[in-house]
């Protein structure tokens, strides 16, 4: 372990994670139909670490995960329910929910993208953050 690891896992508590930081990765909000239909939320906050600096420390069993055909996997926990990660088809990256972490990982998103999906029920705020109609390239 590093001297910066973070903890998580879902509501339940059968799945637990941990991450080596520092977590210095992309951290963005998505407003996509998909994201708020799998949260049921207006948006979905992530941070994008390192599969690499990623261990599941227990509940590997209760680990779901749906495979849409055009994105990227999204993993859950199979008892509760909690959204938990998702993963670049590759393996290599992964996508972290704010709401998995233990503690607040010291990181702030810092774009929102597929805001010409946004939820009309709850207007994105003032907040200064860059704003994507689509997916955010490069």
């Amino acid at each position: 372990m590093t001297d910066l690891t973070y903890t998580g896992g879902c509501n339940c508590g059968g799945v637990r994670f941990e991450i080596d930081g520092p977590l210095d990765g992309h951290a963005s909000y998505c407003h996509c139909t998909r994201c708020q239909r799998r949260t049921g939320t207006a948006a979905s906050a992530q941070v994008r670490v390192s599969s690499s600096a990623f261990r599941l420390v227990s509940g590997e069993e209760l680990v779901g995960e749906w495979a849409p055909p055009d994105g990227w996997p999204k993993c859950f926990c199979r008892a509760c329910g909690s959204a938990l990660w998702s993963r670049d088809p590759s393996g290599e990256v992964m996508g972290v929910r704010f709401g998995a972490f233990d503690e607040d990982p010291g990181v702030r998103p810092q774009f929102r993208q597929y805001v010409a999906y946004a939820a009309a029920w709850e207007p994105i705020p003032d907040d200064g953050l860059p704003r994507f109609p689509e997916r955010r390239t490069a």
